[in-house]
């Protein structure tokens, strides 16, 4: 019998419409033989939507008749590691079930999506899910908490400081003066939480940044600003695996990765915006010495190890050609096509990564049965209101 697998995409999140270019994808690649994919869109509102239409990229060109046409359904656990997917609201004639899942794909970029939110759900459902966990992922979301937890383990990464929009609003002059005294200038100004370089500025004065900040404050509550590498070039690497076993991909280097690469850049310059990051201007395998690939992608390997990452991730790289110094600069644990096409130049198949993707979720699900989550006891036999304080000490 097929493994039903839930490919949860889309979200409230900037990267809602790279989210189903890269579910389309999934969708199209895995195993026919031994998956069956069940695509659940999740909104701009965050309604949970399926159909027989929902696994067809066109039909994404007109989202409300696509919604018209599908079937509005909740996710509800069976007790057996599955999630029942249900009309709502239930139809009074005829079943309310649409299908079972046995796993879960998330592909769901951003906020709201790839920061535990919807592992968070999965989690609760008891249904075995491909990708990071609901710490990995969070924590790897947060681009500050991450990259002192990278610079605790030894990873080389830039230094940086972190405001809130609440100091922001409190005292712009003074943290701009401490900044500039820090760091100088150039600088890299970019939401604490966001991928596909949106709301990402690189800042050649005070004047450019106050603007670079109040734009990074209209999609995150914290942004982080770096000091910017002036001879820049971008590497990036993905990793498979977990904290067990983890092997890298092949090399890329983005074309133009002399400057930040704009949202445009990575998914429109190609004029083919139903191909994601796949059709992004890139060189594969990077031109570099071979010392240097293999450091980058040992680099690559732990930092995902460090973080705590599962399934697939992709982690972006600086190298500094003045100082002859890689830094990680970040990692995505849904990036963008699930950088499947790093895998296929070592001789991997986007069907084959789907499956060990998918292996690695039902291992973690089987180890996780394993633990005990409950505490048997008798303390509700004599419970009462009266204590005066509270039961737990």
């Amino acid at each position: 019998m097929k493994i039903q697998v839930g490919v949860f995409f889309g979200g409230r999140s900037v990267e809602h419409e790279v989210s189903i270019i890269s579910a389309m994808q999934a969708c199209a690649a895995l195993d026919r033989e031994k998956y069956t994919p069940v695509p659940v869109y999740i909104t701009k509102r965050g309604l949970f939507y399926t159909g027989p239409a929902y696994g067809d990229i066109a039909a994404y060109r007109d989202i409300p008749a696509l919604l018209a046409a599908g079937a509005r359904v909740t996710l509800s656990p069976d007790g057996e590691g599955r999630a029942v997917l249900s009309r709502w609201p239930a139809p009074r004639l005829g079943s309310h079930k649409v299908a079972v899942l046995d796993a879960a794909l998330p592909v769901a970029h951003g906020t709201n999506a790839e920061d535990g939110t919807l592992q968070g759900y999965l989690e609760m459902l008891g249904l075995p899910y491909a990708g990071p966990d609901v710490l990995a992922s969070a924590v790897c979301m947060d681009k500050a908490i991450s990259k002192s937890l990278l610079a605790a383990a030894g990873v080389p990464v830039l230094p940086g400081c972190a405001w809130t929009d609440a100091a922001w609003g409190a005292r712009p002059d003074a943290l701009m003066d401490e900044l500039a005294l820090r760091f100088g200038f150039p600088l890299v100004v970019k939401p604490i939480n966001l991928g596909s370089s949106v709301g990402v500025t690189k800042v050649f004065g005070r004047d450019a940044l106050r603007d670079a900040a109040d734009l990074a404050f209209r999609f995150a509550p914290k942004v982080l600003i770096e000091p910017a590498v002036v001879r820049l070039r971008e590497i990036n690497c993905a990793v498979l695996g977990d904290a067990g076993e983890a092997r890298a991909s092949a090399c890329e280097e983005p074309r133009g990765a002399g400057e930040i690469l704009s949202y445009g850049d990575k998914y429109l310059s190609g004029g083919e915006g139903d191909k994601g990051m796949s059709a992004a201007p890139r060189q594969v395998p990077a031109d570099l010495a071979p010392a240097l690939r293999d450091h980058i992608r040992a680099l690559a390997v732990h930092t995902f190890q460090t973080l705590g990452c599962q399934g697939v991730a992709r982690v972006d790289f600086l190298l500094d050609c003045d100082k002859n110094q890689v830094y990680v600069n970040e990692i995505n644990t849904i990036p963008g096509s699930l950088s499947f096409y790093l895998w296929e130049s070592v001789g991997l198949s986007f069907g084959a990564l789907l499956d060990e993707m998918l292996s690695l979720a039902f291992k973690r699900h089987r180890q996780r049965a394993a633990l005990s989550f409950t505490y048997e006891s008798n303390i509700l036999s004599g419970a009462g209101l009266g204590a005066k304080g509270g039961a737990k000490r």
